[in-house]
């Protein structure tokens, strides 16, 4: 193993991503590099783009987005990444040139990608990003804490896709415009898929005053991750809104059905205990009943149906016959309808508040802990960017 010093000019020139935001550039003192290095999901690793390719732009930690050029330093992270239909890429046994495989951020090595795709941006790691202790830095280390709230979690939304392509990111965002429109706080979270500048832009823009997604909990991506990671994810980031004592929670949940990871995330007991009720998004009748088919095994309360299949009005007729459920359009979601279409509690606003101080001071105790408790309810602020 190699280890040089970095200086922090170098480490400011560099372009650091959306995805390893959180990063803290004081912290990085040396650079690890050489043979024996095994890279780890969420690394963080300093690399040098050699040719441009399917991804031309990189998302900035500041909210901005950078054109790439050939001998760009960029800032990411290593995660391997399944797109469905588009990219399989796993993280690469040692430090060789790899590829960028997501806007904000991802370092992978591409195992395949759809055929009418270009080529993916090639880049070369320089080397991991070190503290003073010679220790990789690694996202898990700007990962919010664990907390112990005694508030119960807010009404919970989870929004599914299938496949994972199916306008989640719009039914997310015009969910939230109409439980805003009807008063409510909104708060929301995305447990798996890529992490999307856009999509983050989307939530806060239509009115969520916390928004979270899996980078939080310490992940820069989450193919490949174990069942118990995934019930970490969800447990770290609801609690974190259940403190914030919102009305609502949503979770946007990206995910290929048919995939055995898609399989175990819907038959974990910490998203059964979490969601109050569900929205499945499709593209045709048959991604609808799969899904329909398979939430309704699991016993998860699905509540509605939307996202493409809703351009056909006699599909939309014949999936309700078959499932008995409502299916919803962008104007049904925007709407104040949708608190009833879903039986959502009245705001917490609109009830007498019980303040439970044992609860505040074990929250905020935790909480102090953390690097970001100054930043938690700054989340909207693109300016730090912390969240």
């Amino acid at each position: 193993m190699n280890i040089s010093i970095i200086t922090q000019e170098r480490l400011l020139k560099a372009k650091l991503a959306f995805t390893p935001r959180h990063l803290q550039l004081e912290s990085v003192t040396t650079l690890l590099d050489g043979k024996n290095i095994i890279p780890n999901t969420g690394d963080m690793v300093l690399v040098k783009v050699l040719k441009i390719g399917q991804y031309k732009a990189l998302e900035l930690a500041n909210g901005d987005k950078s054109l790439l050029h050939a001998g760009d330093e960029l800032i990411v992270c290593y995660g391997n990444l399944h797109i469905i239909n588009q990219i399989e890429a796993q993280i690469p046994a040692d430090l060789a040139p790899c590829h960028l495989v997501s806007a904000s951020g991802v370092a992978a090595y591409v195992n395949y990608h759809h055929i009418d795709a270009d080529a993916s941006t090639v880049i070369e790691p320089i080397g991991l990003l070190a503290d003073s202790n010679k220790r990789r830095i690694n996202l898990k280390d700007f990962a919010l804490p664990k907390l112990m709230s005694l508030f119960p979690h807010p009404y919970t939304i989870g929004v599914i896709g299938n496949p994972e392509n199916a306008a989640q990111a719009t039914t997310t965002e015009a969910l939230i415009r109409g439980l805003t429109y009807a008063g409510y706080i909104v708060g929301t979270a995305k447990l798996t898929g890529v992490i999307s500048r856009r999509d983050t832009w989307l939530m806060v823009n239509a009115g969520s005053k916390l928004t979270l997604d899996f980078t939080h909990a310490g992940f820069s991506s989450t193919y490949r991750i174990s069942s118990d990671q995934i019930d970490n994810i969800i447990g770290t980031l609801i609690t974190h809104l259940s403190v914030a004592r919102l009305d609502t929670i949503v979770i946007e949940i990206a995910q290929d059905l048919s995939q055995p990871e898609a399989v175990a995330l819907v038959s974990s007991r910490v998203l059964a205990k979490t969601v109050d009720s569900m929205i499945l998004t499709a593209s045709d009748a048959i991604d609808a009943l799969f899904g329909a088919e398979l939430l309704k095994r699991k016993k998860l309360p699905l509540a509605a149906i939307c996202g493409q299949l809703t351009a056909s009005s006699s599909v939309a007729a014949k999936i309700i016959h078959a499932t008995g459920l409502p299916i919803l359009d962008q104007k049904a979601l925007r709407s104040k309808a949708i608190v009833d279409i879903l039986q959502i509690p009245l705001p917490l606003q609109t009830i007498p508040k019980l303040t439970h101080p044992e609860n505040k001071l074990t929250c905020n105790a935790n909480l102090k802990k953390s690097n970001l408790y100054n930043n938690l309810y700054c989340v909207n602020s693109f300016s730090g960017l912390h969240f």
